[in-house]
């Protein structure tokens, strides 16, 4: 780190600092960050007329009549709120520096935007009202930066010129933040008090506050730590596969930990291929070793199977390799984080499947309490377990960003719904390996005669779908087809007899089932599955653990008012009646099914006219005719 000396004086220093602002609404982030950029003399003489005559018009004429604000707020939803709403990316240079900054928004419910801003900043500059001190916003965003991995922060103690710059006020605000940031492992913090408005203590020492004799904020910007602690550990996620021409074969990424050099012996992760660094290539020539930062291309000795997503490490000291993990995650979905729902879980350039197993609890991330949880809601922060359906080559976050940050994708929707934190392996994803055994699904659908199946019977309750499929099992029985039908009703008076009708507890339901239903297949049987199962994301987490052309969704399709007009068992009335609750189609969603092998229209058609559709497709799937 750069030395600073009483009078303010730094060594030159021509690195990157990344940071961001934060704070709560109205502590004077946007004023600071703008009077930042002018004290540093980046803002041209045309935009300082614009400025001015903005600030006129805002302001009138006055001691104080440039709003520096106006510099920073973009949009005009925050010039006529005075608020930030969204993450403003700034980049600016001083002789000695250059800077790229997000200034954040301060109200809770853009926690995620604050997030998206930490999650590349070496730095944060924390404000805090002089009137106010520490308010949850304050701990929150200093909670946030601490799970983001930042390590130092700048305590900006503002308007102190409305407590008549008293050094007891002041003193108070950093003595307690000091106990906040060795709580949340926030390892730098050096404090100053401002005046934003005026420069005080921004680009300049201030008058008012002869009492503070520490170095401005530029100051303190210009000389902090850009030295990131990287990994010992040589590793480079795989971007992509350079093959020009036949001639040439590289892997090309960042090395995110470590350095490798010509002749290195590597391996492949996770499958662990060993081969040797032939060549290190760059656009400005071959080198004779790279570090971590640098993006490469690597040759290697031999061909070897290497695809994106893959790493490259270290022979000697590779990285760990599991698919069960404990993690934080942020969630940033609107709707909630339902444990065993299915996600994508994108780390590096490899995607991969994953199911959050168990939320072990969620964090107050204003008093760092644990509070337990069965979902997440939205800038929720939970400690979590999370299943992969592949193994990975991993690190921990705080070793290694790029291999232990991870983001969560929604299935259905393609958004990005979470970031997260990979913490350690679960023991159990080291000590729990498959058993081998010699037959398989298709010797068990050779001995029966008949190639294994899933028909997936989906719909509102009272739809017909039970009667549907007892009707379209009786005839493939008579057919003589080996089959299996796994009724939702009958599977909760044992599989699923504790879980209720929450969302979070559909989603195991039929997570369950789904899973019982794949090992019927594999013992080479034809099973009915009939479930509402009223959520997208679930029907394609129970496609996916099957092989193509194995699974077959059938809508069952039944208007509500049919439905209810039914109503065999009686439970319309009692959900009409609020007697029963997250009851689908009343307080409760059905998404209808969007790609259905077989869409059965049940009004006006008798179910045995229905049944005899699904043989039929069933049949002609299997490329066989009706036997009797």
């Amino acid at each position: 780190m750069a030395i600073i000396d009483p009078a303010g004086n730094i060594a030159p220093d021509t690195g990157l600092l990344r940071f961001i602002t934060c704070g709560s609404v109205d502590d004077g982030k946007s004023t600071l960050l703008g009077r930042l950029l002018y004290d540093a003399g980046i803002v041209p003489d045309d935009q300082l007329a614009a400025l001015a005559r903005d600030s006129r018009k805002l302001h009138g004429d006055g001691p104080e009549a440039l709003d520096f604000a106006l510099l920073t707020d973009g949009l005009d939803a925050e010039r006529q709120q005075g608020i930030t709403i969204d993450v403003a990316y700034r980049y600016f240079h001083t002789p000695r520096r250059n800077f790229i900054v997000a200034d954040c928004p301060g109200h809770e419910q853009y926690t995620r935007n604050m997030a998206t801003g930490a999650s590349t900043a070496q730095l944060a500059v924390v404000l805090v009202d002089a009137r106010k001190g520490l308010l949850p916003q304050t701990r929150r965003h200093s909670y946030i930066c601490a799970l983001m991995g930042i390590r130092q922060v700048v305590l900006a103690v503002n308007k102190m010129d409305l407590v008549d710059c008293r050094e007891d006020i002041y003193a108070a605000i950093t003595h307690e933040y000091r106990a906040l940031a060795a709580q949340l492992g926030i390892t730098t913090v050096h404090c100053l008090p401002v005046i934003a408005p005026g420069g005080d203590n921004i680009g300049k020492p201030s008058t008012r506050m002869p009492w503070y004799q520490g170095p401005t904020l530029l100051a303190l910007l210009e000389s902090a730590d850009t030295a990131v602690t990287q990994a010992e550990d040589f590793r480079m996620p795989v971007q992509w596969v350079n093959r020009p021409d036949a001639s040439f074969r590289g892997y090309a990424g960042t090395v995110s930990g470590g350095r490798v050099a010509v002749g290195a012996e590597i391996v492949v992760q996770p499958a662990m291929r060993r081969a040797r660094i032939e060549r290190i290539v760059t656009a400005d020539g071959d080198l004779p070793e790279a570090v971590a930062g640098q993006a490469v291309t690597l040759t290697l000795d031999r061909e070897i199977d290497a695809s994106r997503g893959d790493v490259i490490a270290d022979a000697a000291r590779p990285a760990p390799v599991a698919d069960q993990f404990a993690a934080h995650i942020l969630w940033m979905g609107d709707e909630s984080l339902l444990p065993n729902r299915a996600y994508w879980l994108k780390i590096g350039s490899r995607t991969v499947n994953a199911r959050i197993t168990s939320i072990k609890h969620k964090v107050d991330v204003n008093t760092q309490a644990e509070l337990a949880a069965r979902r997440l809601d939205l800038n929720e922060v939970g400690y979590c377990n999370i299943d992969l359906d592949h193994a990975i080559a991993f690190e921990s976050y705080k070793n290694n960003h790029a291999l232990g940050g991870f983001i969560l994708i929604d299935r259905t929707t393609h958004a990005t719904v979470g970031c997260g934190m990979l913490d350690f392996a679960l023991r159990r994803a080291a000590n729990v390996h498959w058993q081998h055994t010699d037959l398989n699904k298709e010797a068990r659908s050779v001995s029966k005669g008949q190639s294994a199946r899933c028909l997936w019977f989906t719909g509102l309750s009272g739809a017909g779908k039970s009667t549907i499929a007892n009707l379209v099992e009786r005839r493939l029985h008579s057919l003589g087809y080996h089959t299996y039908m796994l009724d939702g009703d009958n599977l909760r008076h044992g599989l699923n007899k504790d879980l209720g009708f929450t969302a979070e507890a559909r989603v195991e339901n039929v997570r369950r089932v789904a899973e019982v239903a794949h090992l019927m297949v594999d013992a080479g049987l034809i099973v009915l599955v009939c479930v509402i199962s009223p959520f997208q994301s679930e029907r394609q987490f129970a496609r996916g653990l099957f092989d193509e052309g194995e699974f077959l969704e059938v809508f069952v399709d039944t208007t509500l008012d049919e439905c209810e007009r039914r109503d065999p068992k009686g439970l319309y009335r009692k959900a009409r009646a609020g007697e029963i609750v997250n009851f689908t189609g009343i307080d409760s969603p059905y998404e209808v099914p969007a790609d259905a092998e077989l869409h059965l229209r049940t009004v006006g058609l008798r179910p045995e006219q229905l049944a005899e559709q699904v043989v039929e497709q069933l049949l002609a799937g299997l490329g066989h005719s009706t036997r009797s």
